[in-house]
């Protein structure tokens, strides 16, 4: 991950006894890691205002790293009592603000007029093309029609699974939890439940033998027999090809984060969310269980992205078949 400092200044005017913070054209990994860091310093002087104005007049195209400096910057400006607004913003910076929710958190003005200010007044668009792979209909055919075979197995196995499951341990068949996709759009994934009835719960209670903003535990006793059998195969993954469907998810993408592993991000850490996470990828093929570090997830998920196309999506899903049939390959 680059981290060099952008050609931005990102240059503050008061306006009606307000800062205004001017925004660049692009607000991408370079210029979100700048972004930050000009906020942390205003937001350390000692005379702050009630406001700072975000002026995206000028911005035509933010990413998910983007959206990392507006989450860490919003969180910094409300520990010290300071209230962002952003400023004119275009479609498509709108169109993720709303995919994201930020919409409902940062108020939306046209105006600088704080007499007359108008939140929330501004059309949203479509969200901008953060990576080839997400506007790609080639891509889209694949996930529609792979999908459509994995629910038909899905179908087929569905009885069976539901049965070993309910007689092993007490709960529901399936297990639901909020992720989040592209761009930090959030969503339910649904897997055939692995672990009891109250895993979320007990989570706090499990050592963390990871490093960074994943969670992972060779022996965690939250996994039941079944649970354990289902995660080697990966058919505890089968629904995941409704999400794939929908289209929150891809065949082929990057691993689906948490919330709470999002929160911890840095700015730079964002750009994995700039394609959909998949069913599988890098970090399936070559990581699978034994990555430990966030880092490493982080390389593989960039990897992918830069080595992306159609053909390289074709042979990670022949490989992650291959592992999938390994009796050593599944998760943990």
């Amino acid at each position: 991950m680059t981290t060099q400092t952008p050609d931005t200044d990102f240059p503050i005017v008061f306006i009606n006894n307000h800062p205004v913070m001017g925004m660049p054209k692009r607000l991408t990994v370079l210029e979100a890691v700048h972004f930050k860091g000009v906020c942390q310093k205003f937001l350390a002087s000692h005379s702050l205002p009630s406001q700072l104005i975000l002026d995206f007049s000028q911005t035509e195209f933010m990413d998910s790293s983007g959206v990392g400096a507006l989450v860490h910057n919003f969180k910094a400006a409300q520990n010290k009592k300071v209230q962002l607004i952003l400023y004119n913003t275009h479609p498509p910076v709108m169109a993720v603000l709303s995919m994201t929710g930020l919409d409902e958190i940062l108020p939306v003005t046209s105006t600088l007029d704080a007499k007359h200010q108008t939140m929330n007044a501004i059309g949203k668009g479509q969200p901008p093309d953060t990576h080839p792979s997400v506007s790609s209909w080639i891509k889209r055919l694949i996930d529609i029609i792979g999908s459509l075979v994995g629910l038909a197995i899905t179908g087929l196995l569905f009885v069976p699974i539901a049965i070993v499951i309910k007689l092993d341990s007490p709960g529901p068949i399936f297990f639901q939890q909020t992720r989040c996709g592209w761009l930090g759009k959030r969503f339910k994934m649904t897997k055939f439940r692995s672990m009891c009835a109250d895993a979320e719960a007990l989570k706090r209670k499990i050592p963390n033998q990871a490093t960074g903003a994943i969670f992972k535990n060779t022996n965690d006793p939250r996994i039941t027999g079944v649970g354990r059998f289902l995660r080697r195969t990966s058919l505890d993954e089968l629904p995941q090809f409704w999400n794939v469907l929908t289209g929150d998810m891809s065949l082929v993408g990057t691993r689906p984060p948490t919330p709470d592993e999002v929160e911890s991000y840095e700015v730079p850490q964002w750009q994995r969310l700039n394609v959909k996470p998949g069913m599988t990828g890098e970090w399936q093929v070559y990581g699978r269980s034994r990555i430990k570090n966030f880092e490493e997830v982080i390389q593989l998920d960039l990897r992918y992205q830069e080595n992306w196309s159609h053909w390289y999506d074709i042979k990670l899903i022949c490989k992650t078949l291959l592992i999938v049939f390994h009796k050593n390959s599944g998760a943990v």
